[in-house]
């Protein structure tokens, strides 16, 4: 159970945070930068749930990638192996890409790009779908220097993909998606 208490500790004053295991990390590694961008993500997701509210699947989804992403966050605080720790977990991959094929099945095929926009909730999907590949390219520079889960690189791979056939069926199912159009408007 977590009990917070006392927000402000003043432990970070000097540059420094703790990671979950107690261990004094300067808040410019790379460890850190990996669970900053998951956390963008996150808060990407809750302003993207804002313009979902009425369509109740999407939300569900989207509630369900929060957790996700609180659970990724909890397994790059915990570096090294462990009895007992939270770890992003192969299942949770496997429902994105459930999820996705759905979606993309009701999709029309794709004849070009697609910019970001169309319906709000369609844009708030692809800034989320953005940060999110923010948060892989931050989980796979970490990864090359110290061990980390696979399943946390290969879920927010998964979580980018989904979001982006997200925000196509946010548009219309594909109907409102704009289209890149080469060389000008």
């Amino acid at each position: 159970m977590v009990k917070l208490d006392v927000i402000t500790t003043r432990g970070g004053d000097q540059g420094e945070t703790s990671l979950g295991d107690g261990t004094r990390v300067r808040k410019d590694t790379l460890r850190i930068e990996a669970m900053g961008a998951v956390d963008e993500a996150n808060a990407a997701l809750g302003l993207l749930r804002l313009q979902t509210e009425a369509e109740p699947e999407a939300d569900a989804m989207l509630a369900r990638m929060q957790n996700d992403l609180f659970d990724l966050g909890a397994d790059l605080c915990m570096p090294g192996e462990g009895e007992g720790r939270l770890r992003v977990t192969p299942a949770q991959c496997l429902r994105l890409e459930r999820e996705l094929a759905a979606m993309n099945a009701a999709l029309p095929a794709l004849r070009s790009f697609v910019l970001p926009g169309g319906t709000p909730a369609a844009a708030a999907a692809h800034l989320a779908r953005t940060l999110a590949r923010r948060a892989e390219r931050a989980v796979v520079a970490l990864a090359a220097a110290e061990a980390v889960n696979p399943d946390a690189v290969r879920y927010l791979n998964r979580l980018s993909d989904h979001l982006f056939v997200l925000s196509r069926r946010l548009n219309g199912n594909g109907a409102g998606d704009v289209l890149w159009v080469p060389g000008g408007a």
